[in-house]
């Protein structure tokens, strides 16, 4: 698909673009680092922007009509996906994947502690 017959060559040229783009954003950081603004500077958002421009620019009427009809689906996909998940899954005390992202105790055992000058608790330092 992407190779020198497929139908998408070009594509793998984004690849070296997306490798590039941000080396002069961040000379230009280096170079004026009082200027915060440039540091906001996203190149994937800039460049992933830009693939949705076509389809509104050059077909405007295709656009607008399916545009909010395709927002709608994707907003309703998500809604009907969750409730299908909790009622197959959680519902029968099924959980998903067990990974360090996702549990919310982070195993110290200093996090409980008050940080307030002066509350002393047991078993935390006071400083």
């Amino acid at each position: 698909m992407f190779g020198s017959k497929g139908v998408y060559p070009e594509m793998n040229w984004f690849f070296l673009i997306g490798l590039f783009a941000p080396v002069p954003i961040w000379f230009l950081s280096k170079k004026f680092p009082n200027r915060k603004w440039i540091k906001l500077i996203n190149m994937p958002i800039i460049l992933g922007a830009t693939g949705n421009m076509p389809p509104a620019r050059a077909y405007k009427g295709w656009w607008a009509r399916h545009n909010y009809i395709l927002s709608a689906a994707l907003d309703a996909g998500v809604a009907f996906t969750a409730v299908l998940l909790y009622f197959t899954l959680q519902n029968k005390d099924i959980m998903g994947p067990s990974w360090w992202g996702l549990e919310a105790d982070d195993h110290c055992p200093l996090a409980t502690c008050p940080t307030a000058p002066g509350v002393v608790a047991k078993g935390c330092p006071v400083h």
